[in-house]
Protein backbone atom coordinates (compact mmCIF):
# COMPACT_ATOMS: atom_id res chain seq x y z
CA UNK A 1 0.00 0.00 0.00
CA UNK A 2 2.86 2.67 0.49
CA UNK A 3 3.12 2.57 -3.41
CA UNK A 4 0.44 3.64 -3.88
CA UNK A 5 1.01 7.79 -3.74
CA UNK A 6 -0.32 10.51 -6.34
CA UNK A 7 3.19 10.69 -6.99
CA UNK A 8 3.74 7.32 -8.51
CA UNK A 9 0.22 7.49 -10.08
CA UNK A 10 1.37 10.91 -11.84
CA UNK A 11 4.51 8.97 -12.95
CA UNK A 12 2.87 6.04 -14.36
CA UNK A 13 4.42 3.80 -11.82
CA UNK A 14 1.12 1.89 -10.96
CA UNK A 15 -0.02 -0.65 -12.64
CA UNK A 16 -3.65 -2.69 -12.97
CA UNK A 17 -2.15 -5.52 -10.49
CA UNK A 18 -1.57 -2.59 -7.43
CA UNK A 19 -5.06 -1.11 -8.34
CA UNK A 20 -7.01 -3.82 -8.55
CA UNK A 21 -9.86 -4.52 -5.57
CA UNK A 22 -9.30 -7.98 -3.49
CA UNK A 23 -12.28 -10.00 -3.57
CA UNK A 24 -12.49 -10.13 -0.08
CA UNK A 25 -12.80 -6.82 0.64
CA UNK A 26 -15.26 -6.11 -1.74
CA UNK A 27 -17.39 -9.91 0.04
CA UNK A 28 -16.91 -7.33 3.20
CA UNK A 29 -18.38 -4.08 2.03
CA UNK A 30 -21.21 -6.74 0.82
CA UNK A 31 -22.00 -7.26 4.02
CA UNK A 32 -21.89 -3.82 5.09
CA UNK A 33 -24.57 -2.36 2.99
CA UNK A 34 -26.53 -5.09 3.39
CA UNK A 35 -26.20 -5.19 6.78
CA UNK A 36 -27.24 -1.43 6.08
CA UNK A 37 -30.25 -1.92 4.46
CA UNK A 38 -29.14 -2.00 0.89
CA UNK A 39 -29.24 -5.47 -0.47
CA UNK A 40 -29.36 -4.23 -4.39
CA UNK A 41 -25.58 -2.70 -3.55
CA UNK A 42 -24.53 -5.92 -1.68
CA UNK A 43 -25.49 -7.59 -4.75
CA UNK A 44 -23.66 -5.47 -7.22
CA UNK A 45 -20.39 -5.91 -4.84
CA UNK A 46 -20.95 -10.05 -4.67
CA UNK A 47 -20.91 -9.77 -8.36
CA UNK A 48 -17.75 -7.18 -8.75
CA UNK A 49 -16.18 -9.75 -6.38
CA UNK A 50 -16.56 -12.38 -8.63
CA UNK A 51 -15.14 -10.41 -11.63
CA UNK A 52 -12.68 -9.27 -9.25
CA UNK A 53 -10.58 -12.93 -10.18
CA UNK A 54 -11.22 -11.98 -14.17
CA UNK A 55 -8.86 -10.84 -16.32
CA UNK A 56 -9.90 -7.91 -17.82
CA UNK A 57 -10.19 -8.75 -21.24
CA UNK A 58 -12.64 -11.18 -19.96
CA UNK A 59 -14.61 -8.85 -18.01
CA UNK A 60 -14.39 -6.65 -20.77
CA UNK A 61 -15.89 -9.08 -23.49
CA UNK A 62 -18.68 -9.57 -20.32
CA UNK A 63 -19.49 -6.04 -20.81
CA UNK A 64 -20.18 -6.24 -24.41
CA UNK A 65 -21.77 -9.47 -24.71
CA UNK A 66 -24.48 -7.71 -22.84
CA UNK A 67 -24.92 -4.28 -24.15
CA UNK A 68 -27.88 -4.69 -26.41
CA UNK A 69 -28.15 -6.12 -29.70
CA UNK A 70 -24.59 -7.85 -29.49
CA UNK A 71 -25.67 -11.37 -28.61
CA UNK A 72 -28.26 -13.74 -29.48
CA UNK A 73 -29.49 -16.09 -26.76
CA UNK A 74 -27.42 -18.87 -27.63
CA UNK A 75 -24.18 -16.63 -27.29
CA UNK A 76 -25.73 -15.68 -23.70
CA UNK A 77 -26.51 -19.65 -22.58
CA UNK A 78 -23.37 -20.32 -23.35
CA UNK A 79 -21.44 -17.07 -21.23
CA UNK A 80 -23.98 -18.11 -18.55
CA UNK A 81 -22.38 -21.21 -18.79
CA UNK A 82 -18.93 -20.49 -18.55
CA UNK A 83 -19.40 -18.10 -15.58
CA UNK A 84 -20.67 -20.62 -13.96
CA UNK A 85 -17.92 -22.98 -14.88
CA UNK A 86 -15.63 -20.45 -13.48
CA UNK A 87 -17.12 -19.75 -10.34
CA UNK A 88 -19.11 -16.81 -10.90
CA UNK A 89 -22.66 -18.01 -10.57
CA UNK A 90 -23.79 -14.64 -9.64
CA UNK A 91 -23.12 -13.11 -12.87
CA UNK A 92 -24.30 -15.99 -14.53
CA UNK A 93 -27.72 -15.35 -12.87
CA UNK A 94 -27.33 -12.12 -13.88
CA UNK A 95 -26.72 -12.84 -17.57
CA UNK A 96 -29.58 -14.94 -17.01
CA UNK A 97 -31.65 -12.61 -16.27
CA UNK A 98 -30.74 -10.20 -19.09
CA UNK A 99 -31.18 -12.87 -21.62
CA UNK A 100 -34.37 -13.07 -20.60
CA UNK A 101 -35.12 -9.00 -20.46
CA UNK A 102 -33.66 -8.65 -23.62
CA UNK A 103 -35.74 -11.46 -25.48
CA UNK A 104 -38.81 -9.93 -24.20
CA UNK A 105 -38.00 -6.43 -25.19
CA UNK A 106 -36.32 -7.72 -28.77
CA UNK A 107 -32.77 -6.32 -27.72
CA UNK A 108 -31.41 -9.77 -29.21
CA UNK A 109 -28.58 -9.62 -32.11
Amino acid sequence: MTDITVGNAVDGKLGLAQLRMDPAVLDHQAAVAEQGGNPQLAENFRRAAELATMDDGDVMALYEALRPHRSTADELATLRTSLVDRGASRCAALVEQAAAAYARRGLLR
